[in-house]
């Protein structure tokens, strides 16, 4: 996530349809094609003239938002975290694998949360307390511990200090479409095509900060 303005929508890490039968094609042609391009426009308008931002990445848009002017700041801070959120959660899945937690990362869940059902059972009550839309995210604090953390709309856990390793979009759009209402149904699907060599690799850079 090292580019800069002018943002571009990079392609999944697979087909559209390669997440199925958990997560289905048309949600994913509309989630990545349509909500996540909305957001890049967006923050391309808000930059468009402003020159001294747009040689940030993402990351370091999401800091300086909060001390920039309300009317720079706020658009900004909205669309960056909308880009950032949605690529760090395509990234985040692969085709079902069958896959567990892995490396260091595995080895942190188990001793954190005693076992993988253990996270799983904190992990999907985080992502269901959500109200209304938003993230639940697995990061990597001090020394790192990890914790669960939730995110309103587009916000994320950077400003916080902490270091994701994995996310979950709970907003609607994610999942409406197979699952209606039902967002129990869609964490359980999600969790069949987490990535877990991809969140290992995330939180193994976490701890090399």
């Amino acid at each position: 996530m090292t580019e800069h303005y002018p943002f571009e929508n990079t392609p999944l890490p697979y087909p559209y349809d390669a997440l199925e039968p958990h997560i289905d094609s048309l949600t994913m042609h509309l989630h990545h094609d349509r909500h996540l391009q909305t957001y890049i426009d967006n923050l391309n308008e808000a930059l468009k003239n402003q020159p001294k931002l747009q040689a940030l990445s993402l990351v370091q848009l999401i800091l300086t938002a909060p001390r920039l002017p309300k009317e720079i700041g706020t658009p900004i801070a909205r669309n960056a975290g909308g880009v950032y959120n949605h690529r760090f959660y395509f990234d985040g899945m692969q085709p079902p694998a069958g896959q567990g937690p892995t490396g260091a990362l595995g080895a942190m869940i188990a001793g954190t949360y005693g076992s993988f059902d253990g996270f799983f059972e904190k992990f999907k009550a985080a992502a269901l307390s959500v109200f209304g839309s938003g993230y639940a995210y697995l990061v990597s604090g001090a020394q790192g511990r990890l914790s669960i953390v939730t995110t309103a709309n587009q916000e994320t856990p950077l400003p916080r200090g902490l270091c994701p390793a994995l996310n979950i979009d709970v907003w609607e759009h994610a999942y409406y479409l197979k699952h209606y209402n039902m967002r129990s149904g869609y964490v359980d699907d999600w969790f069949h095509v987490v990535n877990w060599s991809a969140a290992d690799l995330r939180y193994s850079a976490c701890r090399g900060r």
